[in-house]
């Protein structure tokens, strides 16, 4: 039983935000409504009331009550707990392999399996080190940068969301994955000096993966064709592709070839005003030397 729940305050959705199923989700809904289905019908079967077992496991009756209904994704911790106060021997924790797969935002794992089936990945965002390339400590930095804040809990399940994105280096074969950065992203000490250095750090080590370029747009440039926003292109395999930028249709994701060819245009052309890969290694390497 957590520590809470041994003071006798029990968990409530106020102190779990972030868990709410989004209703638009099939996928997710199904899942998690399926699994709250085991828990009720298991609960039920060895009569025990709801606010009991919710005392048990270190959880208010009505947040014991929208799990079971499909309402709220479960964490690994209630899952476990369940187990043993309902002597499911193992069935019970095992659910979470499948909920697991949907605890993200469904936009977030929608991207992340367009990104496993790429070829080719062109990314540019003016704002940020992408979050292909963020360590945990610096997405944590950025995070916590965030008005009104995130809780601790979005935070921890976002890093995580980040993290679980990055299998996309572990594939075989690798897909090429180019970056262009921001001179002034990497001169930001989000989260503190030694947080920047080990990004920085992390930048040089995936830079030297035979399958990722590097390259560093200056502040000093006196054109740069990125100024209207971010730019995401994934190539597939059969020579189609997914493109998405606030410049074409506000931000959707697109397919079209004419709106394709816009977003292939700009990154091309901010490429060759940024630094060379080369050029680009050195200078992160001299900003690493300063910082």
């Amino acid at each position: 039983m957590t520590v809470e729940a041994e003071a006798g305050r029990l968990r409530t959705e106020a102190d779990e935000p972030g868990w709410e199923v989004d209703p638009d989700d099939e996928w997710g809904v199904a899942v998690i409504t399926t699994v709250g289905r085991q828990l009720k019908l298991r609960r039920e079967a060895v009569g025990i009331r709801a606010a009991e077992f919710g005392t048990a496991v270190g959880y208010g009756e009505d947040m014991v009550y929208k799990i079971e209904g499909g309402k709220r994704i479960p964490r690994q911790e209630y899952l476990i707990k369940a187990d043993e106060v309902l002597r499911a021997g193992g069935l019970i924790a095992a659910t979470w392999e499948d909920v697991k797969k949907v605890r993200y935002p469904k936009k977030v794992r929608d991207l992340a399996q367009m990104e496993a089936k790429a070829v080719e990945l062109q990314l540019y965002d003016p704002l940020n080190i992408h979050g292909l390339l963020q360590t945990p400590e610096y997405t944590r930095g950025l995070l916590l940068m965030r008005r009104p804040a995130y809780s601790e809990e979005e935070v921890e399940r976002f890093i995580a969301a980040r993290v679980a994105r990055k299998a996309v280096f572990e594939r075989d074969p690798a897909p090429e994955i180019s970056f262009v950065l921001e001179e002034w992203t990497l001169r930001r000490p989000l989260g503190g000096r030694a947080v920047l250095r080990r990004q920085l750090e992390h930048l040089l080590e995936a830079g030297q993966l035979r399958n990722v370029e590097l390259q560093v747009m200056p502040m000093d440039r006196e054109e740069h064709a990125g100024l209207a926003g971010g730019i995401e292109v994934l190539k597939f395999e059969d020579g189609s592709a997914v493109g998405r930028s606030p410049v074409v249709a506000n931000g959707r994701p697109v397919s079209e070839p004419r709106q394709l060819r816009i977003l292939d245009l700009r990154y091309g052309i901010i490429r060759a005003q940024a630094l060379t890969p080369r050029e680009s290694t050195a200078f992160i390497e001299q900003l690493l030397g300063e910082t």
